[in-house]
């Protein structure tokens, strides 16, 4: 079962390789992982997707992590509300005469197109990986000559009682 493993951490030397370690000599696969600074200068924040079998390692891994120095906080966020994104750049044999069928049938995924050439359009897509695979599919029949992914960042939504006083003035 894939999960989403939020880790923060100090943004020290050699942490992402202790923590990628730990996940290594676990056996647990990585299918997504990306770091990168918090709204604190010397904090960085890792989202992992992993393959974890059962909750038994599920709760072995995150106390493991835990255990890890310069790790501050580690929560498996699969389960609660979270806005997940990833980013991809895909490049597309676009030949002139194609362009505006291509955009037509792209244009429901909203991709910025962020490089082209005579031959070659570069779009850069947005979104759940879902609608990045869907996208993916969609434009494969024209010629994908590359394709980079960022990987998955993700954070729990803010949820707000109903019942504040801000709304209250609405009723």
């Amino acid at each position: 079962m894939k999960r989403v493993i939020t880790v923060t951490v100090i943004n020290q030397s050699g942490v992402l390789n202790r923590v990628t370690g730990l996940l290594m000599k676990r056996q647990f696969n990585i299918e997504s992982i990306t770091v990168g600074h918090t709204e604190q200068a010397n904090i960085s924040k890792m989202t992992f997707v992993v393959n974890v079998a059962d909750e038994v390692k599920l709760e072995q891994l995150v106390k493991q992590l835990s255990k890890q120095i310069d790790v501050l906080k580690v929560t498996d966020i699969t389960e609660k509300s979270i806005v997940l994104r990833e980013l991809a750049l895909v490049k597309v044999v676009s030949p002139a005469n194609l362009r505006l069928e291509m955009n037509a049938i792209v244009e429901p995924f909203r991709p910025q197109i962020v490089d082209t050439s005579k031959n070659v359009v570069t779009y850069q897509v947005v979104g759940h990986p879902d609608k990045i695979d869907a996208f993916i599919e969609l434009i494969k029949p024209y010629g994908i000559k590359e394709l980079t992914r960022t990987g998955v960042t993700a954070t729990v939504r803010e949820t707000q009682p109903l019942d504040t006083p801000q709304l209250s003035i609405l009723k």
